[in-house]
């Protein structure tokens, strides 16, 4: 009798990430879940201001400056 062996990746890739997520705290994830939504929200914030504040200055560099003299 012969003993046929499989290397399947697919197979080798389920064990890994079941060893892996055996002891993951799921509260712990939703927690990390949290946190990253709210600086994920912060960051968007800032950088929608300096887009804000970016597009006003280039407009006030654009408007020509008249002083009433010709």
């Amino acid at each position: 009798m012969e003993t046929k062996i499989q290397h399947d990746s697919s197979s080798s890739v389920f064990l890994t990430g079941a060893i892996l997520f055996a002891n993951v705290d799921s509260s712990s994830l939703v927690e990390y879940a949290i946190k990253a939504s709210i600086g994920g929200a912060i960051w968007m914030a800032f950088k929608l201001a300096a887009d804000y504040v970016n597009l006003k200055l280039k407009a006030k560099k654009k408007k020509p400056c008249r002083t009433g003299k010709k």
